[in-house]
């Protein structure tokens, strides 16, 4: 999987070029304001796309934040796609200051994964979750299922994700990223102990948001 060991995002690549390219050309021009305002976008582009290392905690049974953002939800839900049960639903937003790179909750096996198209809403609105487009994995651990779904937001427009059906993931790995701006909704069993709040920071691959029952 990409964006393992390198300090940007390959995705922001091609933005970055564009915006060294043009700042470039004004530079030459002479267009000094012009050259300047070029010059933060992709100083900015550089801070978006950045990808910096984690070190998930040691507790076998912790299970980590998948993204950096304040937690906007926390409470039970009806899962019917994988689960077909009642779960615990954690929400984390993401805004554009946020780091973008999402990282896996848990170890597993991916069972299934999906894509669905759907509406640009606000991701910070409940129903986000379910009409907006978005993106999921379910993955089967040695202590249970979970779900993890990247939505995209008001402004994102694309949801980059990398496993496929059958890879194993680590806890902490990079899986993905959403731009510019969106949420990650995690889907736990109902006897998962959750140590998060709505309001709470996370940082991804870092933060604990809950632990399985032994």
């Amino acid at each position: 999987m990409r964006n393992q060991h390198q300090p940007v995002a390959v995705e922001g690549f091609p933005f970055i070029a564009l915006f060294v390219f043009v700042t470039l050309i004004f530079a030459l021009l002479g267009w000094g304001c012009l050259t300047t305002i070029m010059l933060v976008l992709t100083l900015f582009t550089v801070y978006f796309f950045r990808n910096p290392e984690r070190f998930p905690p040691t507790d076998a049974n912790a299970i980590v934040a998948p993204a950096d953002g304040k937690v906007i939800f926390v409470g039970d839900v009806m899962e019917e796609r994988y689960f077909g049960e009642e779960v615990i639903k954690i929400s984390i937003f993401m805004n554009v200051f946020n780091v973008h790179v999402n990282r896996a909750p848990f170890s597993g096996k991916v069972l299934a994964r999906f894509y669905n198209r759907g509406e640009f809403f606000n991701a910070s609105l409940d129903k986000a979750s379910l009409q907006n487009e978005q993106a999921g994995l379910f993955v089967e651990s040695d202590r249970g299922k979970i779900l993890f779904v990247q939505i995209a937001g008001l402004i994102a427009r694309r949801i980059v994700t990398y496993p496929v059906v059958g890879d194993l993931l680590t806890r902490g790995v990079r899986f993905g990223l959403i731009r510019f701006g969106s949420r990650v909704d995690v889907y736990l069993p109902k006897e998962t102990e959750i140590t998060v709040r709505i309001g709470d920071r996370t940082v991804a691959g870092e933060s604990v948001i809950g632990y399985w029952h032994e």
